[in-house]
């Protein structure tokens, strides 16, 4: 009788043991998802507002203009040899639709949700698509696009009780993974040892206007000699308006 009880006693801490263990902490938050975390809304349709740059990125310069890129010689050599017909034939017309030039060029964006942990960017030059991923990457061949991993910047930590930080922040992307590229469509290069570090920021004016602000980096140790830094503003749309996706161009 006395091992009965034992056992009963036994089995009866066992199993209050494991429901203390399944039942939810005091103050403890469920896992937000990066879409639930956002703290601003990058979705939508946004177009290129060219303001500065303007030979550079509207039309194609001359063979050998890399004025403000910090090329080192071997990126000024590459440079000089551009041949748009060499690339057509080699099926290499979207070298300057990469990841490190792309967002550079006049284009529409259309960003959506890819699911609750990827942001998908389209842009209707090139016709191209980004992946921006949060949380670790998967193994992939280099490609265009090369991998992009996205993280909020700047979000604030929860407050007392559990309560939900502020919405604000801003989007950082890591790509890196890539096919060598153009950084402009002259045949200014970049390797495959390029990273492309990126901030998305929104900014809404008092006249309700909203702003993409893109601030990109590119760090390429084969043909810079330090970082290219650009600033790219995007004005949003109220619908898909001008969205008019085109092939890519080596010209």
């Amino acid at each position: 009788m006395q091992n009965r009880l034992r056992f009963v006693f036994a089995l009866m801490f066992v199993s209050a043991g494991a429901v203390f263990a399944q039942a939810p902490q005091r103050g403890a938050v469920p896992q937000r998802t990066p879409k639930a975390q956002a703290p601003i809304d990058l979705t939508g349709y946004w177009v290129s507002i060219v303001t500065e740059d303007w030979r550079y990125r509207m039309v194609t310069p001359a063979k050998g203009d890399t004025a403000s890129v910090p090329l080192n010689g071997e990126g000024r050599r590459v440079a000089n040899e551009w041949d748009p017909a060499k690339d057509e034939a080699a099926g290499n017309s979207c070298k300057a639709y990469g990841a490190g030039g792309l967002m550079r060029l006049p284009t529409r964006l259309h960003i959506t949700w890819d699911g609750d942990n990827a942001l998908k960017v389209e842009t209707d030059a090139g016709t191209q698509t980004r992946e921006l991923r949060f949380g670790a990457p998967a193994a992939a061949e280099p490609s265009l696009q090369g991998t992009s991993v996205a993280t909020w910047d700047g979000l604030a930590a929860p407050g007392r009780g559990g309560a939900a930080p502020a919405p604000r922040g801003s989007l950082k992307v890591v790509t890196t993974n890539l096919k060598p590229g153009y950084l402009r469509k002259n045949g200014v290069p970049y390797s495959d040892k390029t990273t492309v570090t990126e901030y998305y920021d929104v900014v809404t004016e008092p006249d309700s206007v909203q702003w993409l602000i893109l601030q990109t980096t590119v760090e390429d140790p084969v043909y810079l000699t330090g970082p290219f830094i650009t600033s790219t503003h995007f004005r949003r749309q109220a619908d898909s308006a001008g969205w008019a996706p085109s092939p890519c161009s080596a010209r």
